[in-house]
């Protein structure tokens, strides 16, 4: 998350863990968008 929303890590583990899914979920579904594959690391 901190890579794509350049968030520091500090701000990232701050977070909950639902809105921590959250944002990884959104991450997922901008990445298949661009790349059309399927899964990633970020698939829930």
């Amino acid at each position: 998350m901190a890579y794509y929303f350049h968030w520091d890590y500090e701000t990232v583990m701050q977070m909950d863990h639902m809105t921590r899914r959250r944002f990884c979920a959104e991450i997922s579904e901008i990445h298949k968008k661009i790349s059309g594959k399927p899964k990633n690391i970020f698939e829930l």
